[in-house]
């Protein structure tokens, strides 16, 4: 099968396209900068690269013409993130491609209401909470009326906060704010703001990867449908406070603050993607996915997060105060 990726060289696509060639596929990989992703995997030479600036080829009305240039049985898009560019790729793909497989994510849902999410819980979580999560619902409402109309074959895969080697993780208070394992690490004092149940779903980037080439193999399962992508778990932040403690040989230190007092202690930057993340508190279920894709996620969320952690520490890019214990 040909297969176009649209943004290959990312999170997703440094695992995806390595499966796709050695499940016998021909890739294109159409990004801005022809890259190989974030890891040596020789799979790559044999990927052909387009490098595209999709931005750009959206303004001019030119990128769709560009993807069905390359003639793909199938087109994965990893880089959508407005319902104009979304709706502009379906009306140039429609008819020359057998399926169109779109990157969504979690954020479609706002404030849980009912756990764990599923699909077609309509009642599960409030409105999405801000532009990112309104455009990714209409994208997938877009997809899934495409298919119903006769159109396209699509499918909208949800991913949860994407984790591994190659970047920051979400960290155990909902931001990327680096101190937090440093503190972990030298056994301080860390503030959470309440309790400390808010939830997190994590998952491993190749996980998501697996997902997709799932989706792409059985397009009859996975036509006109979208799909949970994330651990079989999730993490509450006093949860993955103490997991990662331990990675360090440690117990937890944990100090519970109202959000007043959470905001006094870090920048406002790190206060408000905390909100934006915690005020979510997400688990989703992944039922769905397991029944028609037969996705089976190889790791929990604190093995998905400290192999990024470890991949961080190594190259100098964390300080920690102690090395991770085995």
């Amino acid at each position: 099968m040909r297969i176009v990726v649209i943004g290959g060289s990312g999170h997703i696509g440094t695992y995806l396209i390595p499966r796709l060639i050695r499940a016998g596929h021909d890739v294109v990989n159409i990004s801005r900068q022809g890259a190989t992703g974030y890891r040596d995997d020789e799979e790559w030479q044999h990927v052909h690269q387009m490098r595209v600036d999709r931005a750009e080829e959206d303004r001019a009305g030119t990128f769709a013409r560009t993807v069905v240039s390359q003639r793909p049985d199938a087109v994965v898009d990893l880089i959508c993130f407005t319902e104009e560019s979304a709706s502009a790729l379906l009306d140039g793909v429609r008819g020359h491609t057998g399926h169109l497989v779109h990157c969504g994510s979690i954020w479609r849902e706002g404030v849980s209401r009912k756990l764990p999410i599923r699909e077609d819980d309509a009642g599960a979580a409030e409105a999405p909470l801000d532009d990112y999560g309104i455009q990714k619902r209409r994208i997938a409402a877009l997809m899934k009326a495409e298919t119903a109309a006769g159109g396209v074959a699509t499918t909208t895969l949800h991913p949860g906060h994407i984790v591994g080697p190659g970047w920051e993780p979400i960290g155990p208070l909902g931001n990327r704010d680096p101190a937090v394992w440093y503190a972990l690490s030298a056994g301080r004092t860390i503030r959470i703001p309440g309790i400390g149940t808010e939830m997190l779903h994590h998952v491993h980037a190749d996980d998501v990867a697996q997902a997709f080439e799932l989706a792409v193999a059985r397009r009859d399962a996975a036509a006109g449908e979208d799909f949970s992508i994330v651990a079989p778990s999730a993490l509450s932040v006093r949860g993955f406070l103490h997991h990662a403690a331990a990675w360090f040989g440690l117990d937890a230190r944990i100090e519970s603050v109202d959000w007043d007092g959470f905001r006094a202690s870090t920048t406002p930057e790190a206060a408000e993607t905390s909100w934006r993340h915690l005020s979510r508190s997400h688990v989703f279920s992944i039922d769905k996915a397991r029944m028609r894709l037969g996705y089976t996620p190889r790791y929990e969320p604190e093995h998905a997060i400290r192999e990024a952690v470890e991949w961080l520490v190594a190259r100098g890019e964390l300080g920690v105060a102690r090395p991770l214990v085995r």
